[in-house]
């Protein structure tokens, strides 16, 4: 969604950076180009005005004229003043002190409501609660059988005493609900009320009426990120009808400009909680305003990628591959195939690279890239023999055609997979053996070799044949260590060059169909 706000405010720092000292007029266009870019997504008028006298302020003041680089102290300024207006810190659910908690959520028809209960209660039974949906929405026609779908689906239990549809009491339902939460022992109740296509003087009553009957810790305010100014305008409508203490963004995996998510707290004051990024249940999680701003700077947002991780990869099997590795035993493709699972379970591997820092500069490459490939390569493993995955060097080329026809690839694309796996077998085994790095595996045998090698070489008497050092004995350059290079035991080569197979993917290659 804010692709093209992170790709225009890359564009004027990287101009920014090639000045050594900012000038008043320098810090005009600066301004005057982020003004420009924040309008183009859509962000309210009031809050850029707002935006941008901060920035012009603090750019004029001491901490960029006085600073060794005026520029980087100008993203600075912008990505801290982007956390502020994004709401400073993570705000995280109150509970209440005696439960259950309660939980109502409002907002338009159509604004995803019914699915962001689902998403919520499964993000809640994650955390270690015992949630309960109640369906409130008795207005929308089968909105009561999406919300049970929406519980199955999330391992939840549902209160739905009435059919919906327009039949039944979505306050009284809303007030026996808390007595069931009570009775089955849930801890926390979440509330899908009813939404209209727009705002309306019933709509606002019945959710005033709900708010009173059962006096929530938490009204989520539910906006369309993809809506655009209207959001606002919305939000604050039902601030001043209903009231509300957080708001949720949903659909933040679309194509909309996105200026909504930085003008709705600005203009009610009230903080966004939570975002929905794509159509699956797990697509959900707090919102964080230092990562939110960190991804429209093209500054990555490295430990959202780590949480992912933690919760997708399995620690026992994780544990296992480390021990195997730092004992030196083979990689084979089962254990190749159990990886690659793990990291296709952490969602689309175009979302996973664009969490990195500077991706944002090769979105191209990245949307290029198709998880279908990785879909590929799964299939050709599987369609091995169990010991043909644990000793590859044995698939021949009636093996390789077998394995083709069963996965439906070409015998070149097997050939392929089984040259590229022995490639990274043979660098899981340097891993293994230390590279030369104090305190690995394998590391003392070599140094113990190398300390053995030395003994007994003669130190010659002429200090210019010791300067000249081994070109002086005629012995070959190559065996020369470059200064400042990585040493022998990574590679040796180039100052700062990396071995063969630790160089970084072409991602240009990994979207192309072979």
């Amino acid at each position: 969604m804010f692709e093209n706000l992170s790709d225009r405010l890359t564009s004027v720092f990287t101009n920014l950076r090639s000045k050594g000292r900012l000038s008043e007029a320098d810090i005009n266009a600066t301004a005057r180009e982020i003004r420009v870019a924040l309008l183009e997504a859509d962000v309210a008028l009031p809050v850029v005005k707002e935006f941008i006298s901060r920035i012009k302020e603090r750019a004029r003041g001491a901490e960029v004229s006085q600073a060794l680089n005026p520029a980087q102290q100008v993203v600075k300024i912008v990505n801290d003043e982007l956390i502020a207006i994004l709401g400073g810190e993570t705000r995280r659910i109150r509970f209440a002190k005696t439960a259950p908690t309660v939980i109502m959520l409002a907002g338009l028809q159509g604004a995803g409501k019914t699915t962001l209960a689902g998403k919520l209660a499964r993000w809640l039974k994650e955390e270690g609660h015992t949630p309960l949906l109640v369906a409130c929405d008795l207005q929308r026609p089968n909105a009561v059988q999406q919300l049970q779908v929406m519980g199955e689906r999330a391992g939840v239990a549902v209160y739905a005493p009435e059919p919906g549809n327009g039949v039944g009491d979505p306050v009284r339902v809303a007030q026996s609900s808390i007595a069931e939460a009570k009775r089955a022992q849930h801890d926390v109740v979440i509330i899908d009320t009813a939404g209209r296509l727009g705002v309306d003087a019933e709509m606002m009553q019945q959710a005033v009426d709900i708010r009173r009957a059962t006096e929530p810790e938490e009204v989520l305010f539910v906006v369309d990120a993809m809506v655009g100014q209207d959001a606002v305008n919305t939000a604050q409508a039902f601030m001043d009808g209903v009231g509300f203490d957080g708001v949720v963004l949903t659909k933040l995996d679309g194509d909309a400009r996105g200026g909504a998510a930085l003008s709705v707290r600005e203009i009610t004051g009230k903080p966004i909680m939570f975002a929905s990024t794509g159509e699956k249940l797990e697509d959900f999680d707090l919102f964080h305003p230092d990562r939110m701003a960190g991804r429209i700077l093209d500054m990555g947002d490295i430990l959202t990628l780590i949480e992912q991780a933690q919760r997708t990869f399995d620690e026992e099997q994780t544990a296992r591959m480390a021990g195997k590795l730092a004992s030196g035993e083979d990689f084979t493709l089962e254990d190749f195939l159990d990886q690659m699972m793990m990291i296709r379970k952490m969602g689309p591997i175009g979302n996973l690279l664009g969490m990195l820092p500077g991706m944002g500069q090769m979105r191209q490459q990245v949307n290029q890239i198709d998880d279908k490939d990785l879909d590929r390569v799964a299939a050709i493993i599987r369609s091995m023999t169990p010991a043909e995955r644990a000793e590859p060097k044995m698939i021949n080329g009636s093996r390789r055609a077998r394995i083709a026809k069963g996965s439906g690839v070409s015998v070149g694309e097997v050939s392929s997979l089984v040259t590229r796996f022995f490639q990274a077998q043979k660098m899981m085994k340097a891993m293994a053996g230390g590279m030369g790095i104090p305190g690995m595996p394998g590391t003392r045998r070599k140094a113990a070799k190398q300390v053995k090698s030395k003994k007994g070489k003669q130190r010659s008497g002429d200090p210019r044949k010791r300067a000249l050092g081994p070109a002086a004995k005629g012995e070959p350059e190559q065996q020369q260590q470059e200064p400042g290079g990585l040493p022998p035991a990574f590679g040796g080569g180039l100052p700062g060059q990396l071995p063969p197979g630790f160089q970084l993917p072409d991602l240009g290659d990994l979207g192309k169909k072979r």
